[in-house]
């Protein structure tokens, strides 16, 4: 067993610099090769690329359903994002199905004239909180569109989301478990409420509308995983997109000339390269369901491996000089939307999003500068900001 060195750093990634410097942070991780042993996780530790990409892309030995080592899951856990399959396979098609069947053209006209309208009216402020007057509310109002639902009451809703994401790093801070699982339960409430409300016909647009209808068609999703699952779109469609375009428009801003060079448009490589640097995704976590190896380490049933996908994103054996920012950079196989079965269902969402804003931010005759340093929220497993205050150009 390799031990991790003395005061394990996995505790350090908390820390405010750690949070606000990626950089500083995953260095002591990203060139390591082979697994190790964190105490505080209580699991192995994947850091390289090839190591996390092996765990995550391999549901047959690494598993996200605990029940599969015997652990009591309660079906209010169980959800596209914690199943494996089939069970996973059968709700992840519904979802597919449905978001693939959304009018993307409408959306990105929406997203654009939304983006255009929200930067116009803080256009003559002096400064202004990019995230909670910008970045938030455009995730909020993308995503309850593309559910088709109304706004839910924004206070209330941004309260128990963070709720949520404090939760992820239990490990850590044990004490978010509670709010974390009663944060859960409200917001599947309030999914179930939309999917028995929705009477689905023949022009609905909307993903609540269509999985109703999906839930109507077919016995293979229970209405609960459903339910769950919708709860999961919900939030990852504000959570992990709002905080992929703060990260994504701080680093823009860090690097000099990089929102010049985004205003004749945001190519693909760039977004995947901002996905690379600045994703909030930072760490997964699987259980191994029997004995095997990762790349000739062993690792027994029922123990857990936890990935450090921002670490892995840096590793220097395949990512040259990889804490620059390079817009052109290819190839690029990140793990920012994950690997395998579990990959990110919302990525084209996420990517849509940033590409609009960022274009749209580029664009204007006096982009933003930065005031002030940043804020970040205490969260190493999904980072993100809590403050970003931009002036005029």
């Amino acid at each position: 067993m390799i031990e991790a060195p003395v005061g394990d750093p996995i505790r350090n990634l908390i820390t405010p610099r750690a949070l606000s410097d990626p950089a500083s942070a995953w260095e002591p991780f990203r060139s390591r090769g082979g697994l190790w042993w964190s105490e505080t996780l209580d699991s192995w530790v994947a850091a390289s690329l090839s190591d996390c990409s092996t765990v995550l892309s391999d549901a047959d030995r690494f598993c996200s359903d605990w029940r599969r080592l015997g652990e009591d899951t309660p079906v209010s856990a169980l959800s596209v994002q914690t199943l494996d399959p089939p069970e996973h396979t059968a709700v992840r098609a519904l979802l597919v199905h449905a978001f693939r069947s959304l009018g993307w053209d409408d959306l990105r006209r929406s997203t654009a004239d939304n983006a255009e309208r929200r930067l116009a009216a803080l256009a003559d402020r002096p400064s202004f909180d990019f995230m909670s007057e910008f970045a938030g509310p455009l995730a909020l109002d993308t995503i309850t569109g593309v559910l088709g639902v109304g706004l839910p009451d924004e206070s209330r809703f941004v309260a128990i989301s963070a709720d949520i994401v404090d939760s992820m790093d239990y490990a850590l801070r044990p004490e978010t478990v509670e709010p974390g699982r009663a944060a859960r339960g409200e917001l599947a409430e309030l999914a179930g409420r939309w999917l028995g409300e929705r009477t689905p016909g023949p022009g609905e647009r909307g993903l609540v509308g269509r999985l109703a209808a999906s839930r109507r068609a077919t016995d293979d999703v229970s209405e609960t995983v459903l339910r769950n699952s919708l709860r999961v779109v919900l939030h990852s469609g504000y959570e992990s997109a709002s905080r992929l375009l703060g990260n994504a428009v701080l680093a823009c801003l860090r690097s000099p000339g990089t929102l010049d060079a985004l205003a004749d448009g945001v190519t693909d490589a760039a977004l995947q390269e901002l996905v690379r640097c600045a994703g909030p995704v930072q760490a997964e976590a699987r259980g191994c369901v029997r004995d095997t190896d990762v790349n000739g380490h062993p690792v027994r049933r029922g123990e857990i491996v936890t990935v450090l996908v921002a670490a892995a994103n840096r590793d220097e054996r395949v990512f040259d000089d990889p804490d620059t920012l390079r817009l052109d950079r290819h190839p690029n196989p990140h793990l920012g939307f994950g690997r395998g079965p579990h990959a990110c269902l919302g990525a084209p969402l996420a990517l849509l999003l940033t590409r609009t804003a960022l274009g749209a931010l580029a664009r204007r005759h006096r982009p933003p500068r930065l005031l002030g340093e940043p804020v970040f929220r205490r969260n190493v497993t999904l980072r993100g900001l809590h403050r970003l205050d931009l002036g005029r150009g």
